[in-house]
């Protein structure tokens, strides 16, 4: 306590009640005594007399200080709790804030109790406008802001993120509830499985030598719900990944993990938009249009150079390989016979819009895409602006705009590589572009699905296959008999839920035949004492009658940073790792005593 709030007595709340929520005040309380319990958001003195603004959950209320109370509280801290007792009166005439949901009225305080006084705050704790929080990005900040996360957390905008979270939680339980779904937990300290990333490891003191992994997703577990006979599962999961983090992504998050027996990939996505929905109407009451549309994986990446299209605006890219076939431009004209593809986007109105180091900016992101370079041309009133206009005929140039759609003043953003990196290269080029032109910001909600997945991509050493995205995934009927012959060309029972270039969800008809999930695993490169060690158990359970099943698992962390318009899942997490995956309020991660050390059977190196 400062020397100043010794002015105030430390109290207790003895006797007192808190009667009503501080953001809960309105005009039709006026006459009402009240008791009000919460933090001194702010002090302000106006006109001779003292306010207080009191935060609580439930928002801020104006109060008025008497004289003699007003002289008690003169070095009263923001943030100290204190306690309220007072009428309700309407404000003045003229001074209502119709900013504030409580503006009409403030509380005229006869009692001030201190409950517990605070210190100033090392971070603010009210909330910054939009436009100020880019000074909250930095690493450095980063860092402030979760090692006092419990301050920060006071603020009005993380509160409400974390209720919407928590309605967004309730919604789900009741729609997939109300379906005849029973939430079941899954184990947390499991075995080291595949899954795409690295696991985190748990030394086992009753097995030294021997290690428990945290659970990357539920998703043998939630197989073999499906074959023990449960069919309908689902657990708001918390899920483990040792991967480098970024904004949509934390070492530990949350799933609403989805498994469904005697079902296919349509019945799996009615649920999931039906779910969407629900979700929608009840937090933001907004209404979606479902079904939601259909993309394939071929025709999002070559449309859209990705597999998670953001649908808020056109840009579509086109492939103009044969358009520019024997063209004089070598680069262009000789991409078939390389075996790459020439693709580009046409920008409408961009030819003025984009300055000289604007395009080069982009060039250099097409390169460090692993593109060679980037064409761009700029049909102005005067002609064509290009560094290749030169080296292009005119019917060659006629042509290209004629496949991009391009007329006077639009500018064209071409691409020579092979397809995979023409894909991607324009993909992220659409998405800068976009972002450069406002093109994003819509205030629409454009879910889609992408489905026809392949089964397999090429793996990490050459003339190798790794699944897509898991091995569990069932190939597409008639597709199995290419697993030994062709994998390249397997399509599988595979399904994304996009949203306004986010992927939200992941899922999949699973394999239930042991012979099959075999024929996968040696697909992919394994050797059966390699696939029998780590996944035997489920191969064995899929011999005692595996029905028909799938399933999904939607980000619970994204869907909430959506639906409350923030871009880092870090908003709507209550107490997150920073980008470095360290938790700066306690420390972790940390060292251990020796004695925990040897009791594990585990020595550390110095490195």
């Amino acid at each position: 306590m400062t020397s100043g709030e010794r002015t105030l007595p430390l109290e207790e709340m003895g006797d007192w009640v808190r009667t009503k929520g501080a953001g809960e005040l309105r005009a039709e309380d006026a006459g009402r005594e009240v008791v009000l319990m919460g933090w001194v958001a702010r002090r302000r003195e106006h006109g001779g007399v003292t306010f207080l603004d009191l935060r609580d959950r439930s928002g801020v209320a104006q109060v008025v200080l008497a004289e003699e109370l007003a002289a008690r509280a003169a070095h009263l801290r923001v943030e100290s709790v204190v306690a309220i007792r007072g009428e309700v009166v309407r404000r003045p005439e003229g001074m209502v804030n119709p900013s504030m949901p409580t503006g009409e009225v403030e509380v005229r305080a006869a009692e001030l109790r201190l409950l517990s006084p605070a210190k100033t705050p090392p971070i603010y704790t009210d909330d910054l406008p939009a436009s100020a929080r880019t000074a909250e990005s930095g690493e450095a900040a980063e860092v402030m802001r979760l090692r006092y996360r419990y301050l920060d957390l006071r603020r009005p905008r993380l509160q409400r993120n974390l209720a919407v979270r928590h309605r967004l939680v309730k919604v789900t339980r009741d729609y997939l509830d109300e379906l005849g779904f029973l939430e079941i937990e899954t184990p947390n300290l499991t075995r080291s499985t595949p899954e795409g990333a690295r696991d985190y490891l748990v030394p086992a003191r009753i097995a030294p030598g021997k290690f428990y992994a945290l659970p990357q997703s539920p998703q043998l577990f939630k197989q073999l719900l499906m074959i023990a006979g449960l069919e309908r599962y689902f657990q708001i999961a918390r899920c483990y990944r040792d991967e480098d983090n970024r904004a949509d992504r934390q070492p530990e998050f949350t799933q609403i993990d989805i498994e469904m027996s005697f079902v296919d990939e349509k019945g799996v996505e009615d649920l999931v938009e039906g779910l969407m929905a629900r979700i929608w109407r009840e937090t933001l009451g907004v209404e979606l249009r479902v079904p939601f549309p259909r993309l394939t994986y071929d025709e999002a990446m070559l449309r859209y150079g990705c597999d998670k299209p953001d649908l808020r605006f056109g840009l579509e890219i086109a492939d103009v390989t044969e358009r520019v076939a024997g063209s004089g431009f070598r680069v262009f004209g000789e991409a078939g016979a390389r075996g790459e593809v020439v693709r580009g986007l046409g920008v409408p109105g961009g030819a003025a819009l984009f300055s000289r180091k604007d395009l080069d900016q982009l060039t250099e992101q097409a390169r460090a895409g692993g593109a060679q370079g980037l064409v761009w041309m700029a049909f102005e009133p005067s002609g064509l602006r290009s560094p290749a206009a030169k080296l292009l005929e005119p019917s060659a140039v006629d042509r290209l705009a004629e496949g991009l759609g391009c007329r006077e003043g639009d500018l064209a953003l071409l691409v020579a590589a092979p397809e995979p990196t023409a894909a991607t290269v324009l993909g992220q080029l659409r998405s800068s572009v976009a972002r450069r032109l406002g093109l994003c910001d819509t205030g629409e909600w454009r879910f889609v699905w992408i489905v026809d997945y392949p089964l397999f991509e090429p793996g990490e050493i050459p003339g190798t296959w790794a699944p897509m995205h898991h091995p569990f995934t069932a190939p597409a009927d008639g597709q199995a008999d290419l697993l030994e012959t062709d994998p390249a060309r397997v399509r599988s029972k595979h399904y994304d839920l996009v949203l306004n270039g986010y992927e939200l969800g992941s899922g999949s008809i699973r394999n239930r035949h042991r012979e099959l999930q075999e024929r996968v695993f040696r697909a992919m490169g394994l050797p059966p004492d390699e696939y029998l060690e780590r996944f035997g158990f489920l191969l064995e359970a899929l011999e005692y009658g595996a029905p028909p099943h799938g399933g999904i698992a939607l980000g619970l962390d994204r869907i909430a940073a959506l639906l409350v318009g923030e871009e880092n899942i870090r908003e709507v997490i209550a107490f997150p790792k920073t980008t470095r995956g360290t938790c700066p309020l306690t420390g972790a991660p940390a060292s251990v005593g020796e004695d925990q050390l040897r009791e594990l059977g585990i020595s550390v190196s110095e490195s």
